[in-house]
């Protein structure tokens, strides 16, 4: 384990992150754009460690932190609003998120971002702008693995930004080999409101919302592509989902 991993473990050192990057990202939440959150109250309740927290993915770093104000704010016993950011005093660290080693090697801004405890993993489908095809490295299944059986774990199975696309396999797995509680959310407003890494404005006064789903009720003996598939369709991702929306959209143009 290399000196940046050991200081990821350090609490005090994530919490010196955490109330950094909370305090300039506050204001994109609760100032200049409004964040609508439904289901936290349910978060209080659920053991410290083998969480899986899924979601739909909008924006490179913008939803994760919108995710860490909010269990931030939860441990403050502060349920569906953010406030006042007192709680950044004393966040709430026992969360890592799954993020690809491309992304979080970019820059210093998301270098120190990794720091605050990114699980860096290599995508197998997508490398350097462009398309691959290589097997799940089997370190990044251990990182994960060991992430979750001490703290909570935030994953995006879409592994993109792009609405609608297909939920990797990846995910179904680290359920089924780990068993964890797995809460679905859904996000949304975040791709107007700011630029793709999610750091910038885009828009302002846009709503924001993050709504948290009770925990799936899974059967962890089904098949991968089971999983898979009740995942994609509980953060809302699925084909049925996306045909609704065109649905919706057909019917309002009539």
């Amino acid at each position: 384990m290399s000196i940046l991993d050991r200081l990821k473990q350090v609490r005090i050192f994530r919490s010196v992150i955490y109330g950094i990057v909370g305090l300039f990202t506050y204001p994109g939440l609760a100032l200049f754009n409004k964040v609508d959150i439904e289901g936290s109250e349910n978060l209080a309740t659920l053991p410290k460690k083998n969480v899986l927290f899924v979601s739909n993915h909008q924006t490179y770093f913008g939803d994760v932190i919108a995710f860490v104000h909010i269990f931030c704010a939860v441990k403050w016993r502060k349920f569906n609003k953010l406030g006042i950011p007192y709680y950044l005093l004393n966040p709430f660290t026992n969360v890592y998120f799954v993020a690809a080693e491309e992304t979080m090697n970019s820059n210093w801004l998301t270098r120190l971002f990794k720091l605050g405890g990114a699980l860096t993993v290599k995508r197998t489908w997508r490398a350097e702008g462009l398309d691959v095809k290589r097997d799940r490295d089997v370190v990044d299944t251990q990182k994960i693995d060991q992430a979750l059986s001490k703290s909570w774990v935030i994953t995006f199975p879409q592994g993109t930004t792009k609405p609608f696309a297909p939920g990797r396999k990846g995910t179904a797995h680290i359920i089924k080999n780990n068993k964890p509680i797995v809460v679905p959310v859904v996000i949304n407003g975040f791709w107007r409101a700011f630029t793709k890494k999610g750091l910038t404005f885009k828009k302002v006064g846009t709503p924001l919302t993050i709504r948290f789903k009770a925990p799936l009720e899974i059967d962890y003996d089904a098949s991968v592509d089971v999983i898979l598939a009740q995942v994609m369709d509980a953060i809302e991702q699925s084909k049925d989902y996306m045909l609704k929306g065109k649905h919706h959209v057909l019917k309002a143009v009539e």
